[in-house]
């Protein structure tokens, strides 16, 4: 944290007043993501231990800016201790955006316009700012070419298929494997590829598209971004704005290259094949491997994706092993109570202090209640009750015989039933519910667990509780307990 400050200083010649975490646990790269800002100016700042990676990233948006792309503007580095500082683009990606305009199928123009936008600058980014870039920086592979691709096939095979229990003769699917590969290099590879050209990272300011994360970028087809993004998985896309999105950007790629439509769809689908695979294998060894159930989430998207392909798409080459995992994909019971999950309305519901952090909606759906306790009776300011919490027995008794926190209660019963019915039939999948109170040890706790237990048990729904600032005690009194606390303690209070 000290270096990001140290570069904010240097560069705006004043020091950040406030300090913002953006990234959470649903974050897979591993980066720390936070906005420094004071009153006029606000950067984000990026610490990382991947060298190369960095490299990358900052010799790409350099580049990248040199073109007049929209990719955030570097203001400083520190590459010897992973740091550096970025423009900030705000807090909107097209993901999002997309989020909160949608009713099922139905998307809003302004998000489509938005869509058409971003398929709109993509050819620049392969073609026009291609043309001189310096790919000896890539990392970690200059080319999407046969070792890349195999690392991408072998990630969906071990992470994906053996995790998710789909059987499958080894050597078929190698065979298979290996003519695949051999079809995609068959694909023009002159061009820049981003690798993760997807709805997350896409940000959009004053309705333009900005873009980011294309540190994983190397040579390779034009196919492999468009498919990127029409087939995000958990932007779940209709087919439909995919196709117009498709003509978008063929029309814009025409500007800069000649475009054989028949020749460029022969590889399309074949690309959209790989990418779905590649992701799917991420998604297998952050949510089987790793247990970070969340990643999971998006595995009956991608499934929805295949489905279509299976039904719509007839592939120019036999691949009937791999053709054949999509059909037990399909048709397995442990995928398929996946699908079941995440049709569910999942309700986050917090408890926190004011006097820190209000807890971030990191799902995509942007946002949702944050209800203040502070105007109801406070047992915190009892003796008695203040080694206690919100789930003590004592601290509920006293609450519940409080009138106001009833008629307080009524209330937020009514709106969030509301909104959780409205939810339900527009297809909405997460709902942030937060309490706050003064210390967030009394008040917002036994807020949030009286809305646990009004909604727990109901069918098509997920309730989720977290206690932020009990976890920060719990968190503390393990440390206590352990060898080496007093001086990490002593660090946490510098």
């Amino acid at each position: 944290m000290d270096v990001l400050i140290k570069l904010f200083k240097q560069r705006f010649h004043a020091p950040p007043t406030r300090i913002q975490p953006l990234q959470g646990e649903l974050g897979g790269s591993g980066r720390k993501i936070m906005r420094l800002a004071n009153d006029r100016v606000s950067a984000i700042g990026i610490l990382y231990g991947g060298r190369e990676e960095n490299v990358a990233f900052l010799a790409f948006s350099k580049h990248f800016h040199g073109h007049f792309l929209p990719v955030p503007e570097i203001y400083a580095e520190d590459l010897d201790h992973g740091a550096y500082l970025e423009e900030d683009l705000g807090d909107t990606s097209l993901f999002e955006f997309l989020s909160r305009n949608r009713s099922g199928e139905s998307i809003a123009p302004a998000v489509v316009e938005a869509y058409r936008k971003a398929v709109g600058v993509l050819p620049r980014f392969q073609v026009e700012a291609a043309r001189d870039l310096d790919y000896s920086v890539c990392y970690p592979i200059a080319s999407f070419d046969r070792q890349s691709i195999a690392w991408d096939l072998n990630y969906f095979k071990y992470y994906f298929l053996r995790l998710a229990g789909i059987a499958f003769n080894e050597r078929a699917l190698e065979n298979d494997f290996n003519a695949f590969t051999d079809f995609l290099l068959e694909a023009p590879r002159d061009y820049f590829l981003y690798r993760d050209f997807q709805s997350r990272n896409i940000m959009l300011r004053d309705g333009l598209p900005y873009f980011v994360d294309y540190q994983g970028g190397r040579k390779g087809a034009l196919q492999y971004d468009i498919a990127s993004l029409l087939f995000d998985a958990k932007a779940d896309l209709p087919p439909d704005l995919r196709e117009h999105l498709l003509y978008d950007y063929l029309r814009a790629l025409a500007t800069f290259v000649p475009v054989d439509r028949e020749d460029f769809l022969r590889y399309y689908y074949p690309y959209v094949y790989v990418r779905i695979m590649q992701a799917l294998g991420a998604y297998g060894y952050r949510g089987f491997f790793e247990r970070r159930a969340h990643f999971l989430q998006s595995v009956p998207y991608a499934l929805k994706n295949i489905r279509w392909l299976l039904h719509n798409v007839q592939l120019p080459i036999e691949l009937p092993t791999l053709l054949g995992a999509f059909q037990s994909m399909l048709a397995s019971e442990k995928l398929l109570g996946l699908a079941a999950e995440a049709n569910n309305l999942v309700v986050r519901i917090f408890s926190f202090s004011f006097h820190h952090e209000l807890p971030k909606d990191e799902t995509g759906n942007g946002g949702g209640f944050i209800f203040d306790g502070r105007g109801l009776p406070n047992p915190g300011r009892e003796e008695r009750f203040k080694s206690l919490t919100g789930m003590d027995a004592p601290v509920m008794d006293y609450l519940h015989q409080q009138e106001s926190v009833h008629q307080f209660l009524a209330s937020v019963f009514t709106l969030i039933d509301a909104t959780v019915e409205n939810y339900h039939q527009r297809g909405f999948k997460n709902l942030m519910v937060g309490f706050g109170c003064t210390g967030g040890q009394h008040r917002s706790v036994y807020l949030a667990e009286q809305l646990v237990r009004h909604l727990r048990g109901r069918s098509g729904m997920e309730v989720v509780v977290r206690h932020l600032e009990l976890e920060k005690l719990g968190n503390k009194n393990d440390l206590e307990k352990s060898g080496t606390a007093q001086a990490v303690l002593g660090n946490l209070s510098k």
